[in-house]
């Protein structure tokens, strides 16, 4: 079966890693499918059998690409229409795996070139409209509200990457049998260089030295994200554990400067160091010196990519109680507190200093990844996935 994967998005660049889009084309291939990944021309290609990765030309003055919509996104995709015409027509394709606002034009090519067409909804695009903070205005959010729904119906197969989207999907028209929930759970190293934004390198594991237990944030710092309230909660909690040290990971070289001097208006010091964006291996090191690990999230229905890889780490997970979090946490799995700076410093020092509560509490995590979320679960939904489309 050959697929095409339509992915509008910078792969394998400094500025952003779509590892969930890699994963997907990467166990694909091992089920016996044939992928042609179209992508950005930005990023490093990574060779992985049965998947050839095809590029729209790199157009380095809309660089970097930013997260979520924008202008710059809107030109890029209107080569990546041409792209995918291209391949359609001098390939033979099954089906059409579109990610994100792709969709919106491989719905309308479906019935040209005669393909399944598979709806890869990794968030609400409407949604993503006010997330983003990009409009407000409510023509611009129902046109784009109007044209996922008819994406929807018209897909062959949906699928979603957390329960809410599937409620959303459902609730639009699409039966359940064209369904199917594949979180993005796997997480296998991937074996890619690309270069970071600048930071503060930490370099070595023992960066902040011995006795000092690490409070670990790994993602990107949109204003969602909550990181901004947990360089607050963090001040906090340092008056009562002065030995503690917040690590920070991700964001743009702006971002990175500007939650420097908020942390530096909180006297933190160097008890916090912002990294920048890294490599994913370089990242990883991190995360197994980390002590505990949070996601501060104040508000979104997705659930983040990276709860799945802290479910399965074997640390103490500190996070919001927000539908982004509990449509996979609860209290047994991880200590669940309020969208604020006080709750957020309390949940942390409990993290920190209740051993026994956070050794039962990873215990129950792993298990809850091995059964739910680890890969032969993953592999066996892409495995029904296929099947589907067939």
């Amino acid at each position: 079966m050959k697929i095409l994967i339509v992915a509008p998005q910078p792969f394998f660049s400094s500025r952003g890693t779509p590892l969930s889009v890699y994963y997907r084309a990467l166990v694909m291939a091992e089920q016996g499918a044939e992928i042609d990944l179209l992508t950005y021309g930005v990023g490093k290609d990574v060779d992985v059998s049965g998947v050839r990765i095809v590029r729209i030309p790199r157009v380095r003055w809309l660089e970097p690409v930013p997260i979520g919509p924008s202008l710059r996104k809107l030109l890029l995709d209107f080569l990546m229409v041409f792209w995918t015409i291209g391949l359609l027509t001098r390939n033979r394709y099954q089906a059409v795996d579109a990610h994100e606002e792709s969709v919106f034009w491989c719905r309308f090519l479906k019935p040209v070139f005669r393909y399944k067409l598979i709806y890869d909804m990794h968030s609400s695009l409407p949604q993503q409209l006010s997330n983003f903070a990009y409009t407000k205005s409510k023509l611009l959010i129902g046109t784009f509200r109007w044209l996922e729904d008819i994406c929807l119906r018209a897909a062959d197969l949906v699928i979603t990457v957390c329960p809410d989207l599937r409620e959303y999907a459902l609730k639009s028209g699409v039966a359940p049998e064209r369904t199917i929930l594949i979180e993005n759970s796997v997480y296998d190293d991937v074996r890619v260089r690309a270069p970071a934004a600048q930071g503060e390198r930490a370099h070595e594991p023992d960066r902040f030295g011995p006795g000092h237990p690490v409070i670990l944030y790994a993602g990107t710092f949109e204003v969602y994200q909550g990181v901004e309230m947990l360089v607050e909660a963090f001040a906090m909690v340092l008056r009562q554990r002065p030995d503690a040290r917040l690590l920070l990971v991700g964001g743009t070289e702006q971002q990175v400067k500007k939650i420097r001097e908020l942390a530096d208006s909180q006297d933190l010091g160097a008890a916090c160091v912002l990294t920048g964006q890294l490599p994913k291996n370089e990242a990883m090191v991190y995360l197994r010196m980390a002590s505990v690990l949070v996601s501060p999230r104040v508000y979104g229905t997705n659930t983040p990519l990276k709860i799945y890889e802290h479910l399965a780490s074997g640390r103490p997970m500190v996070a919001t109680r927000i539908w982004s979090h509990t449509q996979v946490l609860d209290d047994s799995v991880c200590l669940l507190v309020e969208p604020s700076a006080e709750s957020l410093a309390a949940g942390l020092i409990e993290a920190l200093t209740d051993q026994a509560g956070s050794d039962a509490r990873v215990q129950e995590a792993m298990a809850l990844f091995q059964r739910e979320y680890s890969r032969p679960i993953y592999e066996r939904k892409i495995r029904r996935a296929l099947e589907i489309v067939t």
